[in-house]
């Protein structure tokens, strides 16, 4: 029998997952996999699970949100073992597992780890922090890190977009400069992302044409503060059309590194979750960091 942990964030999404522990179990016996479940029960539990028993199995698979996701893969790239990671996407917005094409029916998305193909992908690094598709700051960021865990249960995508909303009514810019690709870019932003996804927490999307989770970069976007209602237009249309050199109130490129200088009081999410400012942080793309599991259709 081969070796598998799974590790179970019980409290994710609207907790629909734990219903279905038992014939996940039974699934993945029947591919021939023991499993060991472990339950994270507070922050920082997924990397330290990862991290001290990944090694000498044969499969991790984590069901949690894009948090859990972030933890398990930290804990895992540390742990120094190269075990193929499967994901089932049980949180309230998924992200990353979107991105993917992950399914979002729960004993599907464990069938998909079970039948499909390993995909290297790419992970970044914020400081000494690891996030498996965003770092951002600025407007809707802070979204879904003050967002109650209830509230995100009862009322799941809706929540981020009706607290993004409010969030709109107190908009605020932030200083930041830029080092990438030999330029220096300096502004005020009103949002910023470094990203490897094609969404970003279930309200900005980029084009899946420029996104690829393995090609060693990430895509970097800045949106500056609009001044008027014809600069917002601008942003708009922009953001919508996927077309960001329409407008110079919008920065956007691809790249491997970065080093951003900002004030301390900068709050950042990594994959949803806050993470503390810094006044330099360094950015860098670790190319084919995970082994995913992906759906083979």
């Amino acid at each position: 029998m081969k070796k598998l942990l799974l590790i179970i964030n019980p409290n994710a999404g609207m907790k629909r997952a734990n219903k279905y522990l038992t014939d996940i179990l039974l699934l993945f016996l029947k591919y021939g996999y023991t499993t060991e479940v472990r339950l994270t029960m507070g922050r920082g539990d997924g990397y330290d699970i990862a991290r001290e028993c990944s090694c000498g199995c044969d499969l991790v698979v984590c069901i949690g949100g894009d948090g859990t996701f972030n933890e398990t893969v930290g804990g895992l790239i540390d742990s120094g073992c190269k075990v193929a990671l499967g994901y089932i996407p049980a949180g309230s917005t998924n992200d990353f597992g979107s991105g993917l094409g992950l399914s979002k029916r729960i004993l599907q998305a464990a069938e998909d780890i079970m039948t499909g193909t390993v995909r290297m992908i790419d992970i970044g690094k914020f400081n000494d922090r690891y996030f498996s598709y965003t770092a951002s700051f600025g407007v809707f960021t802070k979204v879904s890190y003050t967002t109650s865990q209830s509230i995100k249960n009862a009322l799941g995508h809706l929540a981020y977009v009706l607290e993004g909303i409010k969030e709109l009514s107190s908009i605020r810019s932030e200083h930041i400069k830029i080092r990438v690709n030999g330029d220096i870019i300096e502004d005020d932003y009103i949002f910023g992302a470094i990203c490897n996804s094609t969404s970003l927490g279930g309200v900005l999307t980029l084009s899946p044409d420029v996104v690829d989770l393995s090609d060693g970069m990430f895509e970097i976007l800045l949106i500056r503060m609009p001044k008027n209602i014809i600069e917002l237009n601008a942003i708009i249309f922009a953001l919508n059309n996927k077309d960001y050199s329409s407008t110079d109130m919008i920065y956007f490129c691809s790249a491997s590194s970065a080093q951003i200088e900002a004030d301390k009081t900068v709050s950042w999410t990594l994959d949803g979750e806050y993470m503390e400012g810094s006044n330099v942080i360094s950015m860098e793309n670790i190319h084919d960091a995970v082994n995913l599991i992906v759906p083979a259709r």
